[in-house]
């Protein structure tokens, strides 16, 4: 198998575009189980990726598995609307119970791009305005529309062009004068930007929706002040703009309850959906009222393979792990003691930066230790040292200088412990190799 990979891997570069092909690390695996890969080389890799905060009841959960068998066995495909099937009807109404609000109408698709497209498309179709107000730093997807509201890195829109949207600055709590209260400060700076915005580029009449990410993704997971999400909701309010929350990677227990919504106490009129749905088959869905779907009439949107038979059959078996496994209880717990360790392998280690976090969404910032400058080129010195341990870690940030920490919400302390001892190792041969001394050289009692 071994040299059948070497071949095949010899011609990626002439069969897979680079766009796909490019990404880190491109590890060679012929197995996944719980938190863990298996790769071409023989090794075991504890995955702290879950599939870019998709498999979030671990890498084949023999529920999911089962589900996804037992779903073949009666339908493999069933475009809906044409043919209509138990899965689907299901799944809707089980969501329908874990979603703030009355968020209880969908629209499947397959991928958090299509939710986003649908949100937006919604929110335009009902309001009858053109356009929509995003915050920079924000990732929402590359297709046309997502991509006119993705700001997460500018190459994702060179010579692309996306119109029909107005951005404003994310909140950035390290902005924020010494002494003065930090949510006070994000707020009145989201005021102004809004007034800004509102008074010399777009009136607030023509705003169709805001987007946002509750907590920043790609761009680097930042966790805003709860206050300044709930001054959104009033604004949008004050001015009859929808708001649309991209819980894409926030969803299904990531942050520690089912969906950011309910860790921020604020509840959207529109919700996209998607990775954690379904545990790795393709999945998402448009999240709104029941009011305010129905101002989506017939021929306004469609789909063909969106919400699949059994990868709906695959998402009732993620909603039914999630709670009799207590996972949202495990991501609170697992969490903070993953952040309590990092936190002592910051006073350690000088070029981790900002640690940021909320439930099992944790990103540790790298910096050239001298200038306190993001380090991008350092990080992947440092990720590819802890893969070559046996750790899989992955990044976000505009300069790539975030380390996304993001394992299955099955993850125990054991495994954090095992990670987090590895990726000491590695910052440590970083730093040595970069001649930088370390401000301690005692271990951190793992």
């Amino acid at each position: 198998m071994e040299k059948d990979w070497s071949h095949l891997l010899e011609k990626m570069p002439l069969r897979l575009a680079p766009s796909m092909a490019k990404d880190h690390p491109n590890l060679p695996v012929v197995k996944e189980e719980g938190c863990y890969y298996y790769g071409v080389d023989g090794k075991q890799y504890l995955d702290f990726t879950s599939g870019i905060a998709t498999t979030n009841v671990g890498h084949r959960h023999p529920k999911v598995v089962q589900a996804i068998k037992d779903g073949a066995d009666s339908l493999a495909h069933g475009p809906s609307g044409v043919i209509i099937y138990e899965s689907i009807l299901k799944l809707a109404d089980q969501l329908a119970e874990i979603l703030p609000g009355d968020l209880d109408t969908f629209f499947f698709g397959n991928s958090g791009t299509e939710a986003i497209e649908g949100a937006i498309k919604l929110a335009k179709h009902a309001t009858k305005r053109p356009y929509v107000v995003s915050f920079i730093g924000c990732f929402h997807g590359r297709s046309m529309g997502a991509l006119s509201v993705t700001t997460s890195k500018s190459k994702y829109r060179k010579f692309l062009n996306p119109s029909g949207s107005y951005q404003i600055p994310y909140a950035n709590v390290s902005e924020c004068p010494e002494g003065m209260d930090e949510e006070i400060f994000v707020v009145d700076r989201l005021e102004k930007d809004f007034k800004r915005l509102f008074n010399h580029q777009v009136t607030p009449e023509e705003v169709a929706a805001v987007i946002v990410e509750p907590v920043l993704g790609e761009g680097g997971y930042v966790v805003p002040p709860k206050a300044w999400l709930k001054k959104i909701r009033e604004i949008c309010d004050q001015h009859d703009i929808l708001l649309i929350f991209d819980e894409v990677q926030t969803g299904f227990g990531r942050t520690g309850n089912w969906f950011a919504a309910h860790t921020f106490d604020v509840t959207p009129d529109i919700m996209a959906i998607a990775k954690g749905i379904a545990n790795g088959i393709p999945l998402s869905a448009t999240v709104a009222s029941n009011e305010l779907m129905k101002q989506w009439p017939l021929g306004s949107h469609g789909t063909t393979f969106g919400g699949n038979p059994i990868a709906c059959s695959a998402a009732l078996a993620v909603l039914e792990i999630i709670k009799e496994e207590k996972l949202l209880e495990n991501t609170k717990e697992v969490g903070a003691y993953a952040v309590e360790k990092l936190h002592e392998l910051k006073k350690k280690h000088p070029v981790i930066g900002d640690i940021r976090s909320i439930g099992l969404m944790i990103g540790i910032e790298i910096i050239n230790p001298s200038t306190k400058e993001p380090n991008g080129d350092g990080l992947f010195k440092i990720l590819d040292i802890a893969l070559e341990k046996g750790v899989l870690f992955y990044f976000c940030g505009n300069n790539s200088e975030v380390i996304r920490m993001i394992p299955p919400l099955t993850v125990t302390k054991g495994q954090i412990d095992d990670g987090l001892n590895i990726l000491d190792e590695a910052l440590t041969e970083y730093e040595q190799s970069i001649g930088y001394e370390l401000f301690e050289t005692k271990g951190i009692g793992f």
